[in-house]
């Protein structure tokens, strides 16, 4: 492979789709001024669409208005942290853009922690108020004395919901575990209650592009989670990226699938800081398992939709989808872990929409890079280009500082407008993942002579068989090709002479049966005999982050305990 071609020179320029720029001259706006410029253009076009219901772009800017002067009420100011601890519902899209615009630090939590990482998180990131659902407001409540919130806002499923679905929520909610009765306690309020009322408007704040909007805590999948510093100019500098990105896609014009959990990073940005950017609808679904996805594309017909691989193999392994109409759909975007081929393959069979393969990480806001989506080349296992803007290198797993050869793998650093600016209160950790302004991915990557970049895997996956350096990835993909299994997960376990072993994890298609000599001699005839697995472990299912991402560490600790 030719090793002139150097990374400064940017090579991944002329793959570019037509109408993508190098540069960008980026709009110093903040995200809740392009929520403003999309109410003024498309005041009736739906912004949010949730169970039939729908709230135009009009009346979101109003709502976020009224829940700013709310929040202002509550005693929050400029540069207070407010927790959102919410699926994708209205509340979470009107709290964040409403603390965004009077300057407070929006803290994004998972509602499916437990109440220990919860803790973390609030203190971590001192917390003022938090808006959360009734299903978890008796938690929220008793843990609230360990935290310093003073005040929690709860709101509910049945809050927004067209007729009858409205007059039936009272009913059925309890009955279908979709509603809770929340216990009475001081400084807990209703969301109905605070919106109600007269329209009003918030303190005029002035906000700085550089001001600090977001901290977004990591998933944890490699130890504690940290939060990440966001600032206005990484938000909406990204969300500029992207859009330059889809060249083709126009404003106001397109359905959004608002599937990715806004309270994680990629789906905030791509599902729905996004959708608000180009004045589209957004489809917001607060549970993305198969059957409400096929539902929801079925019945509101979205032409965009942003997931992760999980989602795909969950629709395309249900029986609905055979009875679905999935054709409105135009442009998939898939991250967070590698889609498989012949999962790409079958899905845009059935839809015939592009799917686009991208990478990023909480640290970068998160997209940094993507396959082209029209008119440029689709390279199949590739990551794609880096987006506007955006530079980036190979470099040495030792030093992280020498550039190695076009086509050696080596850890992938980044530079953009998106990188974030640091972890909250870690100064050490800020300074070994942040060198010079380069971010160190921790991913082992490499990029090919036209400018694609491959990830081969994690620096701590991977797994050294007798001085041999074997990544997962390599024997995933391989156990992904086989016709009877859906998941599939490699890890290092001891060996007492070659150092590390290969085991790996199976999730077979319901029904089916497969053995270990089976596995094991599929992948002698695909992988280099030192990287073969030698322990096999068949799962009902492996366990993941809230966007599909595999938890090896859950796995190795497992390994370790037993």
């Amino acid at each position: 492979m030719t090793q002139t071609i150097r990374y400064e020179d940017k090579p991944w320029l002329a793959h570019y789709e037509d109408g993508t720029p190098s540069e960008i001259n980026f709009r110093q706006t903040c995200l809740p001024e392009f929520l403003e410029i999309s109410a003024n253009q498309f005041p009736d076009h739906p912004a949010l669409i949730f169970q039939g219901y729908k709230m135009s772009y009009r009346s979101l800017n109003r709502a976020v208005n009224l829940f700013a002067a709310r929040l202002t009420e509550f005693g929050i100011q400029k540069g207070d942290r407010v927790a959102i601890l919410l699926p994708n519902l209205i509340p979470c899209v009107v709290s964040y853009f409403a603390a965004l615009r009077i300057g407070a630090v929006v803290v994004m939590n998972n509602p499916l922690y437990s109440d220990r990482e919860l803790e973390h998180q609030f203190n971590d990131s001192c917390a003022k108020i938090l808006i959360t659902l009734d299903l978890l407001g008796n938690r929220m409540i008793d843990l609230r004395p360990k935290t310093g919130i003073k005040q929690i806002i709860i709101t509910s499923i049945g809050d927004y919901l067209p007729f009858p679905k409205n007059l039936l929520f009272p009913l059925v909610g309890k009955k279908k575990g979709l509603a809770a009765d929340v216990k009475q306690a001081p400084d807990t309020y209703r969301w109905k209650k605070v919106m109600s009322g007269p329209p009003a408007s918030p303190p005029k704040v002035e906000i700085a592009f550089d001001d600090i909007a977001m901290y977004q805590y990591t998933g944890g999948t490699t130890g504690i989670s940290k939060g990440v510093i966001l600032s206005h100019s990484n938000l909406s500098c990204n969300v500029q990226q992207v859009r330059a990105w889809f060249p083709k896609f126009k404003r106001g014009g397109e359905v959004m699938l608002g599937a990715l959990p806004f309270f994680h990073v990629f789906g905030l940005t791509t599902a729905m800081n996004f959708a608000v950017f180009m004045g589209w609808s957004d489809i917001l679904i607060p549970r993305p398992q198969p059957a409400p996805l096929l539902d929801a594309i079925g019945k509101f017909k979205p032409t965009f939709a942003p997931l992760v691989p999980t989602m795909y193999i969950g629709m395309l392994n249900h029986p609905m989808i055979e009875k679905m109409d999935l054709t409105s759909i135009k442009g998939c975007f898939s991250g967070s872990a590698p889609l498989p081929v012949e999962v790409i393959r079958e899905f845009e069979k059935k839809t015939g929409a592009v799917i686009v393969e991208g990478y990023g990480l909480t640290e970068s806001t998160p997209v940094t890079h993507t396959n082209p989506f029209a008119g440029g080349k689709r390279k199949v296992g590739s990551i794609g280009l880096p987006l506007s803007n955006t530079i980036c290198r190979i470099v040495d797993l030792e030093e992280g500082t020498t550039d190695l050869p076009v086509g050696e793998p080596g850890e992938l650093i980044i530079k953009g407008p998106q990188v974030m600016q640091g972890y909250l209160d870690r100064p050490e950790e800020t300074k070994k993942t942040i060198t010079d302004g380069w971010l160190h991915t921790g991913d082992i990557a490499r990029m090919d002579e036209d400018g694609y970049f491959f990830i081969v895997d994690r620096k701590k996956d991977m797994i050294i068989c007798g001085g041999y350096n074997v990544y997962p990835r390599d024997i995933e993909e391989v156990l992904f090709e086989h016709p009877l299994i859906v998941e599939a997960a490699a890890i290092g376990v001891p060996h007492p002479s070659r150092g590390e072993q290969v085991k790996v994890f199976i999730v077979i298609k319901e029904g089916e049966t497969l053995t270990r000599e089976e596995i094991i001699e599929y992948c002698r005839g695909n992988l280099a005999t030192y990287k073969l697995p030698t322990l096999v472990e068949f799962r009902d299912e492996l366990p993941k982050t809230n966007v599909g991402k595999v938890l090896k560490k859950d796995l190795r600790i497992e390994k370790v305990e037993k």
